[in-house]
């Protein structure tokens, strides 16, 4: 029914946003990200203009507008409500924890302990959030793809250079995949890499990354 609905805004806790569009303060729940993501609000006369994306719930208890602070949080909203037994509650609750990109990752590389941490979510419903949704957001994030190709490029050494160490062909993956410098150094600092192929180096920093 609603795209997006863009306004002042007049009104906002951790939980809820209020923005006004052609004279109708619009009432959304929010995630905390999305929360933590708007513009402060100066005055009551000169409140900052908003854009939120959204989506409108229907249900026999009532109807709840959701507002998300842009398209891939919404669509991770959507996947999430997908997931046999996860209303919006619950997703809601995940994406208050997670950023969009972290819940892709911690499904992707099967992280049920960063999931769960989310208030609501136990071990049961993380597995099968990671069970329904890991094929599609692997395909939808290709980080299979990124990791491949981070640890190829950042790998193949000119033919006269000495061999490159794992854990630096590791960070450099992870600085591909987006992370900082420092993220990546403190992931990778108490991972006993000996026995661990480069991949799966990277594998172990994202869940450490996960739980950051």
């Amino acid at each position: 029914m609603f795209y997006y609905i863009k306004g002042p805004l007049v009104h906002a806790t951790p939980s809820m946003a209020v923005v006004e569009a052609s004279g109708v303060a619009y009432k959304m729940t929010v995630s905390e990200n999305t929360y933590r993501s708007l513009p402060p609000r100066h005055t009551v006369d000169t409140p900052p203009v908003v854009t939120l994306y959204t989506h409108l719930s229907v249900r026999e208890d009532g109807i709840e507008l959701f507002g998300f602070g842009d398209e891939r949080e919404l669509s991770s909203f959507k996947m999430l409500l997908s997931v046999s037994g996860v209303g919006p509650k619950a997703a809601m609750s995940i994406l208050s924890l997670l950023t969009p990109e972290k819940f892709a990752l911690a499904v992707c590389t099967e992280d049920k302990k960063a999931i769960s941490k989310a208030s609501g979510i136990g071990p049961k419903t993380a597995a099968r959030i990671i069970l329904e949704l890991r094929d599609k957001l692997m395909k939808e994030t290709s980080i299979d793809e990124d990791l491949s190709s981070a640890v190829l490029d950042h790998s193949a050494d000119a033919p006269d250079a000495p061999p490159r160490g794992k854990l630096s062909e590791a960070q450099d993956a992870l600085l591909v995949l987006g992370f900082t410098r420092a993220e990546a150094q403190n992931a990778l600092k108490t991972i006993d890499v000996t026995k661990l192929s480069v991949e799966d180096i990277i594998k172990e920093a994202l869940k450490k990354l996960m739980k950051a």
